[in-house]
């Protein structure tokens, strides 16, 4: 389309023909679909479930309701819905709500069409403007959303309270011939929502005692938290009846996409690159967000964003840094160690339940990592339940953590601080007698400083089973024989005996 076209008479000789929006956004739909482009890039996990649902409701031309928990895409579901409109429409040249030059339906459009005709100026909106988007909040008024009396609209142009051009339009006319987004729905008042009814009924509006009917052409995208319906609101029934697709979110069903995501929204400075973060750690730092889904102490129903594994990526790696830093060392890996760093970025992502305050978020954030380790671990050694069941010698001479636990035994203990420097930390890693023979055994393709960090990993492991104890003390991690550590529990300072 010629967007130098200036007026009606010109947009008519081009042979342009108006569409609704639904309709352009379906006739864009199928185009892509023809040539297998996907129309949600950047959104991972919906594949096979939310972004069919979504792409059959807008060929439906339905307005959409996404129903799901916090951090599941919603709003970005919503926003890439804009590539889907043609990249430039024509209006009525200084229309507040998009007026078509073809059925222009404020006041102000139709007065200029009816008076200059095919002379009618015309200007031309590009698809990025004809996206709104309002959060749903308990302050939102029907004016906000549909428009009211402007007395000083009225006193400027000297009109009467009767006259339509009084009116001052609220943002819904003016994503007309758009997309217009209604964030938690739930928070609106009741009688707010109820304003909603005869616009997505009928597709028009009423402001006030005025006889004025404006059929809107507009595509509604509605998001809610199915928590909201018993916290702080509800979508009243005959609202919810008129949006005719409710779509379900939900989160990643896998660690590859959740990984996936994390990597795409993490914000990492250019700075950071020399902050080496290996798959495991990530994996690790996915896994905690799982638990933190299953855990009997987390709100199931408040739900875990995506926003915790983001931030506390974010932390794991500005830990690393901040310890090289500290030692003046050009680059580093991101260790076990270091992901004490994501605790603050679990704490406040995560509602807890009565239990879960009882124990404290901080206590229920290490608990969550704690038991992200030893679901990880398993992925990488050998389980080390497995060897406890069977016979005791044979488990004996198979047990490849034997030596290292007998080490242990003995009343040998390793302390590593958290900055501690990479000659420190492998020091006191190779002290564990066995250890590294069971990492080149298992990995012997890992450069030294892999090397380190699964050794790192055995130890937390190992723990997370029980099978020696590990205590953090502000920032040092303590590994020690579990029956040493039991026997002198009543003897050890409250400090000393704070476990994860």
């Amino acid at each position: 389309m010629n967007i130098n076209i200036s007026t009606l008479g010109e947009l008519k000789k081009s042979g342009y023909k108006p569409k609704s929006v639904k309709e352009e956004i379906r006739q864009n739909l199928i185009l892509k679909l023809q040539h297998k482009e996907n129309a949600f890039p950047g959104i991972i996990g919906y594949e096979d479930t939310v972004i069919p649902d979504t792409e059959r409701a807008l060929l439906s031309r339905h307005n959409i309701l996404f129903l799901g928990l916090r951090g599941q895409a919603k709003t970005r579901m919503a926003r890439q819905m804009v590539s889907l409109l043609d990249e430039y429409i024509p209006i009525v040249e200084g229309s507040e709500v998009n007026d078509s030059p073809f059925d222009p339906l404020s006041r102000y459009a139709r007065d200029i069409v009816h008076e200059l005709g095919d002379a009618t100026p015309i200007a031309w909106v590009h698809r990025d403007q004809r996206y709104s988007e309002k959060l749903a909040t308990p302050d939102v008024s029907v004016a906000d959303l549909v428009g009211d009396i402007d007395p000083i609209k009225a006193a400027n142009l000297k009109l009467n309270y009767a006259d339509e051009r009084v009116i001052h339009f609220g943002i819904i006319p003016r994503s007309n011939r758009g997309i217009f987004v209604i964030n938690e729905l739930p928070d609106l008042q009741a009688r707010i929502q109820v304003s909603l009814f005869n616009i997505l009924q009928e597709g028009d509006i009423q402001i006030r005692g005025f006889k004025v009917r404006m059929p809107l052409d507009i595509l509604f995208v509605f998001t809610a938290n199915p928590e909201d319906y018993t916290n702080r609101g509800s979508i009243v029934t005959p609202l919810k009846d008129r949006i005719e697709s409710q779509i379900i979110t939900h989160y990643p069903k896998n660690i590859e996409n959740s990984l996936l995501i994390t990597e795409q929204e993490a914000n990492v400075h250019a700075d950071q690159q020399h902050v080496h973060i290996s798959d495991m750690i990530k994996r690790l730092i996915e896994q905690v967000a799982f638990e933190a889904r299953n855990s009997e102490y987390v709100d199931k129903k408040s739900g875990v964003s995506a926003r915790l594994t983001i931030a506390a990526y974010e932390n794991a790696v500005s830990a690393g840094e901040r310890r090289a830093i500290i030692n003046k060392e050009k680059s580093t890996y991101v260790r076990i160690a270091d992901l004490q760093g994501i605790i603050p970025a679990i704490t406040g992502k995560i509602e807890l339940v009565y239990e879960g305050e009882q124990e404290g978020p901080l206590q229920v954030a290490v608990n969550l990592l704690d038991k992200a380790i030893r679901s990880v671990f398993s992925q990488y050694f050998p389980n080390p339940d497995s060897f406890k069941k069977r016979k005791q010698n044979a488990a004996a001479a198979e047990n490849p953590y034997r030596a290292v636990i007998q080490w242990f035994d003995k009343g040998n203990a390793v302390q590593l601080l958290q900055d501690v420097n990479d000659k420190q930390y492998e020091t006191a890693l190779s002290k564990v007698e066995g250890l590294k023979e069971l990492i080149k055994g298992k990995f012997p393709q890992a450069n030294n400083k892999e090397q380190l960090l699964l050794m790192e990993f055995v130890l937390h492991g190992l723990a997370s089973y029980s099978l020696i104890s590990k205590k953090v003390v502000e920032n040092e991690t303590r590994f020690s024989d579990l029956l040493g550590t039991m026997m002198n529990f009543g003897t050890s300072t409250e400090e000393e005996s704070d476990e994860f």
